[in-house]
């Protein structure tokens, strides 16, 4: 904690400097175009990792998650002419971005099992910050699976996956009366999505019972059961 406050003041200092001399290279007449320092990119702590300084001062190696789309370049066997043909998608996902991971766990599992096309209708009216970044990475999936995956059209497509992961977490402080602090975490989130070729299947994760199908499940699990210590 004690580090995080120094780094913070430091920037704090940093920062007057900073603007001093863009002012002075601004009125100068020089054809030298003026750098902005590092310290005026990153005016607070929880922007600072779309700079980048802060990531890379504190985790050099961190790079985001990097499997997901390595399922694109996956070269699958030739099928059989009697075969039923596979069918095209493609994986997409956005990293980093500054929403919380179980604020978007809700949008992630909305959108799951619908069509393209009926998601993008859904998600203009969700009010909620993360919808805009999931809105923006399937239409980015979409245009993908046209250009590169070699599917005719782009309507024919459904979200077959849709998750979220927690990304970074940065720490700051919050200064309250009386000398006191509280500490505050900005944090991130990653969301995947997968796109896959066709019509959504009408029920994505069980088809419903009725109570009569409930019923003879249920009598048929309280049948099967094992009975500890008996014969």
């Amino acid at each position: 904690m004690h580090k995080v406050i120094r780094q913070m003041s430091q920037l704090r200092l940093q920062a007057p400097q900073g603007a001093a001399l863009l002012r002075s290279a601004e009125s100068s007449s020089t054809a030298i175009s003026p750098v902005s320092p590092p310290a005026l990119q990153s005016k607070s702590l929880h922007t600072a990792a779309s700079a980048g300084m802060l990531c890379a001062k504190w985790n050099k190696y961190n790079y985001g998650p990097r499997k997901w789309l390595e399922y694109n370049k996956t070269v699958h066997p030739p099928q059989e002419t009697d075969e039923e043909p596979r069918k095209a998608y493609v994986c997409h996902m956005r990293s980093n971005i500054k929403y919380s991971p179980d604020k978007m766990w809700y949008i992630a599992a909305f959108v799951r099992g619908m069509s393209v096309d009926e998601a993008l209708k859904q998600l203009n009216f969700v009010l909620k910050k993360g919808a805009t970044d999931v809105k923006e990475t399937i239409l980015e999936a979409q245009q993908m699976a046209v250009e590169r995956h070699n599917v005719e059209y782009k309507s024919n497509l459904w979200i077959a996956e849709s998750f979220v992961g927690k990304g970074r977490v940065f720490k700051g402080v919050r200064r309250h009366a009386r000398g006191r602090f509280g500490k505050v975490e900005y944090k991130h989130c990653h969301y995947f999505v997968r796109l896959e070729e066709g019509e959504p299947p009408q029920h994505y994760y069980q088809e419903p019972q009725t109570p009569e199908q409930q019923y003879e499940s249920w009598m048929e699990q309280m049948r099967s059961r094992k009975i500890i210590n008996s014969l």
